[in-house]
């Protein structure tokens, strides 16, 4: 291990930390150009063949970027396309950012480390970095804003060439280090571990916006809120979010399994997909309308009235039936297309309705920040259900590539072991380890002898 990663671990302090020298090359989860323009490349890819676990070397630092040692980071569905290279190949995005010119040309690179997730500590200030400094503990939220582009200003998600670091961009954060702009940080919740941190920024970032910004669905008090994947990462955290701004929570997950836990985290209704024939092996031409009115006769028995607001992340498999179950005016948003990107909906249900659909993707500063408020202060909690080192990155993308996880997979970079970097002990006491903990005591419980944990 190099010295400053040394460093890092023993607690060293900011002047420390600034002496030594950044190392030369680290240790990364990383995609080949190679793999991706390989003619044989079957669709579907086993990401465990195309992610790699090696040394890549230390890029520059621009002005306005920090260089954070990263303890831990988590998968998230934008890796596991990254690493089947679909619907496009990453690299091809790197080579037209790179095209701007100036340091955005370090991205466009034979290798593409990927990660949008990530917790650590800065160890390097760029010479136009003002409000961070060396040893400050901090979560990475994957918004690349570009600050000079006049859409930012009105809202950072809005910029022409906002990007989502670790997929867009080179140097993400399954890795021991990462460069990130200084617009992306917001101070890493005291009471949590390095492990629990990594899982909340892109996730809870991104129900966050959908759901409770201006931007979003602006969710108010008795709004019933359909909730699919409620036991995903972005449907977890959404769960908590309309449960905390007294909606009414309608999570739809794949498994009696699943449904069993998630009533017993207190979503207000759950039902399992295969019974209104949307299991995995549903017919996909299956109608949407006729499915929206099986779900909608389920949620009028216990709930009495139509979901507001549906929740959807899923994409081509929910999003027509998204469409005809939401009530008259009510609001589909949307951030995501893990089933397909291409939907089908009858748009006599949207216009004829007044139903509307909204696009979001990830959270501005300011919304990551009051996002990540809610953690520090207890009232959501994170949703962390399994941990793998570094070394079995492809292992855990793995996982999620078959929908085989409960909420959130973590991935340990530099932390030797779980449980480090709370530096909050007492708040960790007051909101305690029954609560957060809960997914990964779930975890644990049900996985197969001999996995990870």
């Amino acid at each position: 291990m190099d010295l400053l990663s040394t460093a890092v671990l023993n607690g060293a302090p900011p002047e420390g930390l600034e002496r030594l020298p950044l190392p030369d090359e680290f240790l990364a989860g990383y995609l080949r150009a190679e793999d991706a323009e390989a003619a044989d490349r079957p669709a579907g890819t086993d990401v465990r063949q195309t992610l790699h676990v090696g040394l890549v070397p230390m890029p520059e630092l621009a002005p306005d970027e920090v260089v954070v040692a990263v303890m831990a980071s988590s998968i998230n569905y934008n890796t596991v396309w990254s690493a089947m290279f679909e619907p496009i190949s990453t690299f091809t995005t790197l080579r037209r950012y790179a095209r701007q010119g100036g340091y955005a040309t370090r991205h466009d690179l034979p290798y593409q480390v990927v990660g949008s997730d990530a917790s650590g500590v800065v160890v390097r200030v760029g010479a136009g970095v003002r409000h961070w400094r060396a040893g400050d503990h901090v979560v990475v939220s994957p918004a690349y804003v570009d600050d000079q582009d006049p859409g930012s200003h009105d809202d950072g998600m809005m910029g022409t060439h906002l990007r989502a670091w670790g997929f867009e961009t080179n140097f993400g954060g399954l890795a021991h280090y990462t460069v990130v702009r200084a617009t992306q940080l917001v101070a890493k919740p005291p009471h949590l571990t390095w492990e629990e941190a990594a899982t909340i920024t892109l996730c809870a970032g991104t129900a966050y916006r959908m759901l409770v910004s201006d931007h979003g669905a602006r969710m108010k008090q008795g709004d019933v809120v359909l909730i699919w994947g409620a036991t995903g990462g972005l449907g977890a955290y959404a769960v908590q979010m309309v449960r905390n701004g007294g909606g009414i929570a309608v999570g739809v997950v794949g498994s009696q399994a699943k449904a069993d836990f998630l009533r017993q985290q207190g979503c207000d209704l759950v039902i399992d997909r295969r019974e209104i024939g949307m299991g995995d092996d549903a017919d996909p031409r299956a109608d949407a309308a006729e499915l929206g009115r099986r779900l909608g006769r389920l949620i009028r028995a216990e709930i009495g009235e139509d979901p507001s607001i549906a929740f959807d992340y899923v994409g081509r498999s929910t999003f027509g039936t998204s469409v005809h179950v939401v009530r008259r005016g009510g609001t589909v948003v949307t951030c995501g297309s893990s089933t397909g990107y291409e939907h089908s909906y009858d748009n006599r249900y949207l216009w004829m309705n007044l139903k509307r659909v909204i696009g979001s993707h990830i959270a501005n500063l300011h919304e990551q920040t009051e996002c990540v408020r809610l953690f520090s202060r207890g009232k959501l909690v994170p949703v962390l259900s399994r941990v793998f080192p570094l070394e079995q990155v492809g292992d855990a993308a793995r996982l999620v590539q078959q929908n085989r996880h409960l909420g959130k997979v973590g991935v340990r970079c530099l932390a030797p072991r779980d449980g480090l970097g709370v530096t909050d002990p007492a708040a960790r006491a007051r909101i305690g380890e029954e609560r957060l903990n809960a997914w990964r005591r779930h975890a644990a419980a049900t996985a197969p002898a001999g996995a990870a944990r």
